[in-house]
């Protein structure tokens, strides 16, 4: 039997496109989109009881939807035990910090690691800047992500109105190292992001991307690579996270 490709999706009826094999609907007003974030940012920021039938029940479309809805509706669709306690959970997760709001917001490479850089140097969303993204290490594409998010995504979809009391992610006081890049297969730990809180912890400041400000690139596969090839050119030594150890 012919199994044929979908052209839409199935909850917006957008055109699907194809990329690496996988479609992907781009409307960004689709509320299947919508919920996986809502889901998302629940998660990152660690707001027990919504899974997605709950997201469902209660039609919530962007995380400001759940500050949005007041506790007469969390009670009237979910009962009054269940409503209750996920309002007072909505309630509590106000007070957070910068680190773990941007985290949860679904933005293409602000993960855990990008956002508690960021927030190691400011605590406001305002004070966001071009600069203060470069200083705190990250990338052309993630810094150009971030920048685009916040003037349209923050303000388009309520962000900006979700009442948060924002406490400052403070610095560790170790020992600084240098910067350090990764790139490449590492030999003891199963991914970047996880070698990159251990350096870290070492008193390395990890970047996305080489630049003469680089120290050292932590490459252990030895293939060739854009990264590789950079550090070369700049004269930036290659090495293990082991050698890092003994530094």
């Amino acid at each position: 039997m012919k199994i044929e490709i979908p052209k839409t999706c199935p909850s917006c009826a957008s055109k699907l496109e194809m990329v690496n094999a996988q479609l992907f609907c781009r409307n960004s007003s689709c509320a299947a989109q919508g919920q996986k974030k809502v889901e998302a940012f629940t998660k990152g920021m660690k707001i027990k009881g919504f899974g997605p039938k709950t997201i469902e029940k209660l039609n919530l479309e962007t995380p400001f939807d759940i500050y949005a809805t007041g506790i007469g509706e969390y009670i009237d669709i979910l009962g009054d035990k269940i409503g209750t306690k996920l309002y007072n959970e909505v309630q509590q997760s106000l007070n957070t910090n910068l680190a773990m709001f941007l985290s949860s917001c679904s933005i293409p490479l602000i993960g855990t690691t990008a956002g508690k850089k960021i927030a190691q140097n400011i605590s406001s969303i305002e004070d966001i800047t071009e600069k203060v993204l470069t200083e705190a290490g990250l990338g052309e594409k993630a810094r150009k992500n971030l920048l685009q998010w916040l003037a349209t995504t923050y303000i388009e979809e309520g962000f900006n109105e979700i009442p948060l009391n924002l406490a400052k992610v403070e610095k560790p006081d170790i020992q600084q190292k240098g910067k350090v890049c990764i790139t490449g297969k590492l030999v003891n730990y199963k991914n970047r992001a996880e070698a990159g809180t251990y350096l870290e912890k070492l008193g390395y400041t990890v970047t996305t991307g080489v630049s003469q400000k680089t120290d050292f690139l932590v490459d252990e596969e030895g293939k060739p690579s854009s990264k590789r090839k950079k550090a070369e050119q700049l004269n930036i030594k290659i090495v293990t996270i082991k050698q890092l150890e003994e530094i």
